[in-house]
């Protein structure tokens, strides 16, 4: 059966580090693809941009 996880953090490193400990416990045979997603925008009131970086990891279980 084919699954999927999804990833979703502000910060690039915490993606990162998550995505990385759902790696470990996955066999490398079951991996299928990664596809990856940064988003910007900025808020009407706000100077800062925000950013959300996002990963799905595509695996067979």
């Amino acid at each position: 059966m084919i699954q999927v996880k999804l990833f979703d953090r502000e910060h690039e490193k915490d993606l990162e580090k998550e995505m990385n400990r759902f790696l470990r416990g996955l066999d490398e045979k079951s991996l299928l693809d990664i596809k990856y997603n940064v988003a910007a925008f900025q808020e009407e009131e706000e100077e800062d941009q925000i950013y959300c970086f996002s990963a799905m990891i595509i695996y067979r279980a």
